[in-house]
């Protein structure tokens, strides 16, 4: 063993290959012995060199595809002997769905919502198993549900944090629901109280909670498709005041933030394009910040149009949509971070009108500058109309008037 390089010998007889080459196949017997010598050799037993398996078709790291499509996943590798390619979702026991054609790409006809998440595909053979992982995007679906709930207890008062789902391919709100725990078992039914978490953020304070009580947490993502399954629940017990001889200063009150959609939103066709109107929101706890107008074509996606109207006005001017199309237009009201839902939807069908907008424009007078250009584009363009027409009369008048004088002079002349 001492002449090849990596060859070992261990105290119980095993032999040990650091590196496997051509050097180690062939055939080999092992020989017990002690002072009274040696039974006999073992049966022999023949060493092969085989290949793990290698990929030579990997899936990408993320694929993105509308919910109800085809979408196929490639993955390939060679070895000695071939390997078997399998596919497994991450984190799932029952069936998914999905299928492996001949070429050993995932499959789904049609994706789902439940399709999404991680997959793996492994390449195994009877040398070794390889795995490598793709993330599959479901879009144009509700939001997934939050994971990772915590819940810090506070005095009188608790802070719920959570990590987002995937969204759905849209944006998605949140809003964190919480109930103390029923003191008698009979009432099993509980009045859960939501709260509007503000845009952006992942965590929320819940105030005014009872000392030394039970509530159960949840929270829950909702796009413009709907909602999504609740997160796990959490139980915590919000704190209450230390035993001391001085009264405690009372808990600060929070302000609840309402704010409804805006009301009766309208379309009528005006000669300067289509004039959307709209009453304010029924019910606001502050002040309006302003309102976006979002529109789609065609039924396809919603797009945000204008999202600087100010908060005083209640209508808005949409001038030169595509012609022969059909259109959709809601709005959302703004009061500082937080965001209404949608108003109600009004349809716009077009005809005749050439160019779509490059912004909206409010149904007022025009700047001055802006006023006095076109006033002063409008003038001079009268003024070289009528320069031009009497310039062509005086020449015309010219002209017949010699024609006649020529006719005259030809008139005089005596007959041969």
């Amino acid at each position: 063993l001492s002449q090849l390089p990596g060859w070992s010998a261990r105290p119980d007889g095993s032999i040990v290959v650091a590196t496997g080459n051509d050097d180690a196949l062939g055939l080999y017997t092992c020989t017990p012995y002690n002072s009274y010598g040696t039974a006999g050799e073992s049966q022999p037993t023949r060493v092969l060199l085989k290949d793990p398996p290698a990929f030579t078709v990997r899936p990408k790291e993320e694929y993105f595809q509308e919910v109800g499509r085809e979408l196929v996943i490639p993955c390939a590798a060679h070895g000695d002997p071939p390997p078997t390619i399998t596919w497994l979702k991450v984190g799932s026991a029952g069936p998914s769905g999905a299928q492996v054609d001949g070429n050993s790409s995932l499959v789904f006809r049609p994706l789902v919502k439940e399709q999404h998440g991680t997959w793996e595909c492994t390449a195994a053979n009877q040398v070794a198993s390889v795995r490598t992982a793709t993330s599959v995007h479901v879009l144009g679906t509700s939001p997934h549900a939050v994971t990772n709930v915590s819940v810090l207890p506070l005095l009188l008062a608790a802070n719920v944090s959570w990590e987002p789902g995937f969204d759905g391919g849209y944006f998605q709100r949140f809003s964190v629901w919480y109930t103390p725990l029923a003191k008698h078992p009979h009432r099993a039914h509980h009045d859960w109280v939501s709260l509007s978490v503000p845009v952006g953020a992942q965590h929320l304070l819940v105030e005014n909670l009872q000392p030394d009580t039970s509530y159960q947490f949840s929270v829950l993502a909702q796009n413009k498709l709907g909602s999504g399954p609740f997160s796990q629940i959490v139980t915590s017990v919000p704190r209450g005041f230390p035993v001391t001889t001085v009264p405690p200063e009372p808990p600060a009150m929070t302000m609840r933030v309402f704010l409804s959609p805006p009301q009766a939103l309208t379309a009528n066709e005006t000669v300067r394009g289509v004039l959307l109107q709209w009453e304010p929101p029924a019910q606001f706890s502050v002040a309006l910040s302003g309102y976006a107008l979002e529109l789609r074509q065609d039924k396809g996606g919603w797009e945000v149009l204008d999202r600087s109207i100010p908060g005083t006005n209640t209508q808005v001017l949409v001038p030169g949509l595509i012609k022969d199309a059909f259109y959709e237009f809601r709005l959302v009201a703004f009061a500082g971070s937080y965001i209404s839902d949608p108003s109600n939807t009004v349809n716009v069908s077009t005809a005749g009108m050439e160019v779509y907008p490059s912004r909206t424009q409010l149904p007022e007078l025009l700047p001055q500058p802006v006023l006095a250009g076109v006033i002063g584009g409008i003038c001079f363009l009268s003024v070289a109309v009528i320069f031009s027409t009497m310039a062509a009369c005086i020449m015309n008048r010219r002209r017949a008037t010699r024609i006649q004088k020529r006719r005259q002079g030809r008139s005089w002349l005596p007959a041969l």
